[in-house]
């Protein structure tokens, strides 16, 4: 195993700046999610670590030696794709098996290694079967398994469930999270979605247009997160993003807009312009409540029963619209104007200019 350290690095292609100078330590055994929006750096700064992009600026090192002009083949990693990438006309064990036959392993090294991957990964019953008998999630495996076996110091990762159902999805996180604790490689992984990368991820790298936003730990990324970017991206449903105006008064500090007035608790020291925009998560909004202040006003458009929770859509007035994940017991009609009393303990404010996290 071995720490991935990428320093300063930059990738351009031409004139279009991919990934802007990016530094960060993925250190020893962990597992590293780079997550955010098509087009945002994310697979090209994984294809980087992997040497199928050259580094245009700056160092990566795996382990103690820098790699920027090393051979993938010589990198001591496994990447695992997104279409699998399997030989269609090789059967589950030779797939499995065919990067160790390259590097002239004994056969009965080779049977070891690939039984006992085929075994965790309960597809030992499917290792005569051609990659057009399997399913999508046994496929996954199939590839999962062949990198396994190559013992790397380093996983990576492109998108491997985005061609899965949602069910299986969730499946398949399961196993690669319980994967990752028996073999405690290394491992960086991409992704767009934000649930994977909350629940897989010991860090997570949220990533816009080529530049790192935010690198910590997932709880620390939802509750803290540093600028409005990262506070949108995560959370699902996503957070609510209001305009308001700040007024002072005796010591006290008020948020106001479409909809609502909030009397928000503000360290002394903290500064805040006289625009901002406050954030409020969805599943921070409880209702109806009785009309009062710290709270929105809204007329209910839309109402969708999930089973665990209610989510409200709903209008705030100024075309502001309002989402508010609530008790899936509470009786809330279309057109009903209620009232969505606010948790200030969680609120996020954020400068309207910078977008940057102010409380």
């Amino acid at each position: 195993m071995a720490e991935v350290t990428l320093t300063h690095v930059t990738k351009t292609f031409g004139e279009f700046t991919a990934v802007s100078d990016i530094s960060m330590v993925i250190e020893d055994g962990k597992f590293t999610v780079l997550v955010g929006p098509s087009g945002c750096g994310k697979t090209t700064t994984l294809r980087m670590v992997a040497g199928l992009e050259d580094v245009t600026e700056g160092e990566i090192r795996i382990g103690d030696r820098v790699v920027n002009d090393v051979p993938p083949k010589d990198r001591d990693i496994a990447m695992v794709f997104q279409n699998y990438a399997l030989y269609p006309h090789m059967d589950v064990y030779n797939n499995m098996a065919f990067g160790l036959k390259l590097r002239k392993y004994p056969k009965e090294e080779i049977k070891k290694r690939v039984t006992e991957a085929a075994a965790m990964l309960g597809i030992e019953a499917k290792l005569k079967s051609k990659p057009r008998e399997l399913s999508g999630g046994q496929r996954q495996r199939v590839a999962v398994g062949r990198a396994i076996v190559r013992n790397p110091k380093v996983f990576l990762f492109d998108e491997p469930l985005s061609n899965l159902d949602a069910k299986l999805r969730v499946q398949m996180r399961t196993e690669l999270e319980q994967l990752h604790h028996k073999l405690k490689t290394t491992t960086v992984y991409v992704t767009h979605d934000q649930v994977e990368a909350m629940t897989l991820g010991d860090r997570i790298a949220v990533m816009k247009d080529g530049v790192i936003q935010q690198y910590a730990p997932p709880q620390e990324t939802y509750d803290h997160p540093t600028n409005q970017f990262v506070a949108g991206f995560i959370g699902s449903p996503a957070m609510n993003f209001l305009p308001a105006t700040v007024s002072r008064a005796d010591g006290a500090v008020t948020l106001s807009g479409a909809g609502f007035r909030m009397a928000v608790h503000v360290d002394a020291r903290v500064r805040l312009p006289e625009r901002v925009v406050l954030g409020i998560r969805p599943e921070d909004l409880d209702g109806p409540q009785p009309t009062g202040e710290n709270g929105i006003a809204v007329r209910v458009l839309v109402k969708e029963q999930l089973g665990h929770s209610l989510l409200i859509y709903g209008d705030a007035g100024d075309g502001q619209q309002i989402v508010a994940s609530l008790d899936p017991h509470r009786q809330v009609d279309i057109d009903q104007e209620i009232f969505l009393k606010a948790n200030l303990n969680t609120l996020h404010v954020f400068d309207s200019e910078t977008q940057a996290t102010l409380i």
